[in-house]
């Protein structure tokens, strides 16, 4: 018989209903990876009440200086929205280092994978594995990501690297006798979570991109818009 898939958004309404019958004097601390402004609307909207959160925006995969600072001022834009409608805890904000190289790096030798294949697995590890590096070097209870909401990430994927993460952590983290870091499990677009996006994006105009952010996705969304059009032109 098939084995019961894991229902993360589930295992995440449990976590939040234990945060919320706490003592409710400091909120746990949580340091969210967020590939964008738009996907992490809902998410921050979500968590916010729970979660004293800092977004991590680490994205070497974006393609071009102009598309990546784009995708950061709307980032920045968002949350100090949110922070002035006090939709929970305030937010804070971290911006990782841009360097496109080392996603060519992890990413070298699938290239030529479809969009959602190995090469974007490779993608989810290179930009999970450094949001769970700091959020241990500055302490925090939780590490996670926005990925999740979107219908193109695989969700399972993105829990099965976080877990794994959390656990090789926590085995050096028990033999110096500290607290490691948990992975926060997660499937946003559930619940009607990407839905809700789509409404937030609308409501604070945010920049909606239409390609995941690496040369490959681009390239990949330039062919299909190509062959859409040439498809019109011969129904025409």
């Amino acid at each position: 018989m098939p084995m019961n898939k894991q229902n993360y958004q589930k295992e995440l309404e449990e976590l939040l209903e234990q945060i919320k019958q706490g003592d409710g004097v400091s909120a746990p601390t949580l340091f969210l990876h967020s590939c964008c402004g738009p996907c992490s609307s809902y998410c921050l909207e979500y968590l916010a009440p729970y979660f004293a959160i800092t977004v991590f925006y680490y994205n070497p995969n974006i393609s071009g200086s102009e598309e990546y600072q784009h995708r950061v001022r709307e980032q920045k834009r968002l949350i100090e929205i949110y922070n002035k409608e006090k939709k929970g805890y305030p937010i804070e904000v971290v911006e990782g280092d841009w360097r496109p190289a080392d996603f060519y790096e992890a990413v070298r030798g699938y290239e030529t994978c479809p969009e959602g294949g190995e090469r974007c697995f490779r993608c989810y590890e290179l930009r999970l594995r450094e949001t769970a590096l700091q959020a241990e070097k500055r302490g925090f209870d939780y590490f996670g990501t926005t990925l999740t909401i979107s219908p193109l990430k695989n969700a399972e994927k993105l829990n099965e690297i976080g877990e794994r993460l959390e656990a090789e952590q926590s085995g050096e983290k028990t033999a110096k006798g500290t607290a490691p870091v948990k992975w926060l499990p997660s499937d946003f677009k559930k619940r009607g979570g990407y839905q809700r996006s789509i409404e937030l994006s609308k409501q604070y105009e945010l920049y909606r991109q239409d390609f995941c952010g690496c040369s490959f996705s681009k390239a990949e969304r330039e062919a299909q818009k190509q062959a859409q059009g040439d498809q019109t032109k011969q129904e025409t």
